[in-house]
């Protein structure tokens, strides 16, 4: 495991997708506003974080690999901030594109005696315009061609950065130099990603991409769920999130139920991200199904007991995973 955690630190990993900043105003609740039944929250600290895509970078370099973040950015206020914050984590901003037909996506998170009363969202989801589109395509394709890359994670928000150009200019160009490609989806794209390494998606966007009901505590009924998601797809991995009832993790060979670990939630923010983060790297580093299931079921628990979105402490999930797991 020690040798694994290690290896982390030789990967490079591009990744795709919709960024945001994650704005927090953290303060006290001790009062009911006379204008309206809605709690005051007294401010006593504020915070920008990068979010989305830009969380999982922040997950990848967490772990000791180094992440390349491709996104679409606003030419605004929002979108200087978003890269002064790249370059306080030490994140390049070479897979970032300025466009100024697009906002930059802003969710500020309203923090009152630890929990969040409030979230505010500044943002377009529209897709990107086909200049911005052949642009950020060629950018991508310029990174991969030109650097060393282990994997590539698209991170995928809704908010139009990935488009269905993106992705299939994308994955075949990987599955033609063999770099695996490992995808976060949400609904918009969700029947997009065919081919790829790994797909993960949680219980509930696998329920709306495929329309149907499904009992997460019936693993059978998840196991067909996949199988049927995977007639469209053809994915090497299906890896679904079940929040308390664990993860699931399926290749044409086998499958793993695994159990949450039980944890103290403070706040399920950012769990996605980090999930992805871990199995992309384990995947990279050609790890068996079902301890990619083990390390990033453990890796989203661990994030959940803090609050707001914050990247997993590789020596913490170390630490656990030789506890748990060897």
């Amino acid at each position: 495991m020690i040798n694994l955690f290690s290896d982390f630190n030789k990967l490079n990993v591009l990744v795709i997708g919709d960024v945001m900043i994650d704005a927090y105003y953290f303060g006290k609740v001790d009062r009911i506003s006379p204008e309206a039944p809605v709690p005051i929250v007294s401010v006593q600290n504020r915070e920008n974080r990068l979010g989305g895509a830009a969380n999982v970078a922040l997950n990848i370099q967490a772990l000791g690999a180094t992440p390349i973040l491709c996104a679409v950015i606003g030419n605004d206020e929002d979108g200087k901030l978003f890269n002064q914050l790249l370059e306080k984590q030490q994140l390049s901003n070479e897979g970032i594109i300025t466009s100024t037909d697009r906002i930059t996506t802003v969710k500020t998170r309203i923090i009152g005696n630890n929990h969040q009363v409030l979230r505010v969202d500044s943002e377009t989801d529209k897709p990107l315009n086909n200049s911005d589109n052949q642009l950020f395509i060629k950018q991508i394709e310029s990174l991969i061609k030109s650097k060393k890359v282990d994997a590539v994670i698209f991170e995928d928000y809704d908010k139009g950065t990935i488009t269905q150009e993106v992705i299939d200019s994308i994955v075949s160009l990987c599955n033609i130099n063999n770099i695996p490609t490992t995808v976060d989806p949400k609904k918009r794209n969700f029947l997009s990603y065919k081919n790829v390494s790994l797909f993960k998606p949680n219980l509930k966007e696998l329920k709306e991409g495929l329309n149907i009901e499904i009992n997460p505590r019936n693993i059978i009924e998840v196991s067909e769920a996949v199988d049927l998601l995977n007639k469209s797809l053809n994915n090497t991995l299906n890896f679904i999130t079940l929040s308390e009832n664990g993860v699931f993790i399926k290749d044409d060979k086998e499958s793993h139920h695994l159990a949450a670990h039980y944890r103290n939630i403070a706040d399920v923010s950012g769990a996605g991200d980090t999930v992805i983060s871990v199995a992309s790297l384990c995947l990279a580093l050609n790890q068996p199904p079902k301890m990619i299931a083990e390390i990033s079921n453990l890796a989203g628990g661990l994030v959940c007991e803090k609050v707001g979105v914050v990247p997993i402490d590789k020596d913490q999930l170390l630490s656990e995973a030789i506890s748990k797991l060897v």
